[in-house]
C-alpha cells in the first residue's frame, strides 16, 4: 500500500541518524531503567526489558552502560529511579496534530520546557483528547526494502500477527498490535529480513497533507522539542509528500 505519510518516513531516517547521537543513548538508558524498574532485571522474565535492551544494543549503546541502567533501575545500586510518563497535546501548521511523549523525573520542568518549546516554534498547547483521539498505538517495524515484495514480507509476518504492510518508497513499515511486536520481529529474524527500527508508537488515523512553508514550520517545531531531554518521542498525523521533502531536503 503506497501514499503513507514521507513524515513518518523521515522520522525513522532521522532516528537511524539520531543513534549515533549520546541524546539518543539517554534515552534509551532511560527506557531500560523504567523497564527495570517495573519488571525486574530477569530479560527472560521481563519482556519489555528485554525489548529495551535489544534496542539498546542495535543502537550501539555499549554493554557496560545497559548493564548499570538495568541494576539502577532494578534498584540494585542503591539508587532511586522514579519517572513518570506525560503525554502533551499540540496544534502545529496548517492543522497538523502532535503528540509529545515524555518520561521525566521533575513533572514541572518537563511541561514548562514542553510549553515554552511549542509556543516559541508556531505551535499551540491543545487540552486532553483533543489531539490523541486521532491516534491509535501501534507496534511499528521499518526495513529496507532491498530485493524483497510487500507480499514477501507480508507473508512473513502475517502469522506473527500483523495488520498490515505500508509502502513508504524505499522501505516497508509493518504495523501490529503492540504486543505482537515481540511476535513480528522474531517472524522476520526466521525469515532471515533484517530490519532499522522497532517501536510501539501513535499512528495517525488519517493524514494531514503541509505544503512548503508549514513543513518548515513544523520540522522547526519537531526538531524543538525532540531537543528536550524529557521528550521520549515525537508523533504526528503530518504528511510531507515526495515534493515537499525533496525541497526540504536541498535546504
Amino acid at each position: 500500500m503506497s501514499g503513507h505519510s514521507k513524515w513518518a518516513t523521515t522520522k525513522h531516517k532521522k532516528a537511524i541518524l539520531d543513534s549515533r547521537r549520546a541524546k539518543s543513548f539517554a534515552k534509551l538508558i532511560k527506557n531500560i531503567e523504567v523497564a527495570a524498574r517495573m519488571g525486574g532485571p530477569d530479560l527472560q522474565g521481563n519482556p519489555g526489558l528485554e525489548l529495551a535492551v535489544t534496542k539498546a544494543k542495535k543502537t550501539s549503546v555499549p554493554a557496560d552502560n545497559i548493564d548499570r541502567a538495568i541494576k539502577r533501575g532494578a534498584g540494585l545500586t542503591g539508587e532511586v529511579v522514579d519517572y513518570t510518563e506525560i503525554m502533551y497535546e499540540c496544534r502545529g501548521p496548517q492543522g497538523s496534530a502532535l503528540l509529545i511523549e515524555c518520561l521525566t523525573d521533575n513533572k514541572n520542568r518537563a511541561a514548562s520546557e514542553v510549553r515554552l518549546a511549542i509556543s516559541r516554534n508556531g505551535g499551540t498547547i491543545a487540552d486532553p483528547g483533543s489531539v490523541s483521539y486521532l491516534f491509535s498505538r501501534k507496534g511499528v517495524v521499518t526495513l529496507p526494502k532491498k530485493d524483497l515484495t510487500e507480499d514477501d514480507v507480508l507473508m512473513a509476518v502475517l502469522d506473527a500477527g500483523a495488520e498490515e504492510v505500508k509502502d513508504n518508497g524505499d522501505t516497508f513499515e509493518i504495523h501490529s498490535d503492540p504486543k505482537d511486536l515481540q511476535a513480528v520481529r522474531d517472524a522476520l529474524k526466521d525469515a532471515g529480513i533484517e530490519y532499522d527500527t522497532d517501536e510501539a508508537e501513535f499512528v495517525p488515523s488519517m493524514e494531514v497533507p503541509l505544503d512548503l512553508d508549514a513543513a518548515k514550520k513544523f520540522m522547526k517545531l519537531v526538531d524543538a522539542l525532540e531537543d528536550l531531554d524529557d521528550v521520549q518521542n515525537v508523533y504526528s498525523n503530518a504528511d510531507l509528500s515526495d515534493d515537499v521533502q525533496a525541497a526540504l531536503d536541498s535546504e
